[in-house]
């Protein structure tokens, strides 16, 4: 689990015009990390290793900052 800070006040719009060239596709950031917001860059990769029952909380600045873990949560109730 991590935290996410999102700071858009609308509703995200897509068209023809955000087709990637290259891929041909649209790639929506889901987790609030990408460089490239709303785009996804790829940065989520930076989230393989988070363990299971802790939330993190990424720099604002960067993904490839040093992450820190926020607490400890109990998923089984």
């Amino acid at each position: 689990m991590r935290e996410v800070t999102h700071t858009a006040t609308g509703p995200l719009k897509l068209d023809e015009d955000d087709i990637d060239p290259e891929k041909g596709d649209i790639a929506v950031c889901l987790c609030g990390l990408s460089d490239d917001y709303p785009f996804c860059d790829g940065s989520h990769r930076t989230t393989r290793d988070e363990v299971p029952g802790v939330r993190y909380k990424y720099p604002d600045d960067s993904a490839d900052g040093e992450r820190r873990v926020v607490e400890l949560v109990d998923v089984d109730g």
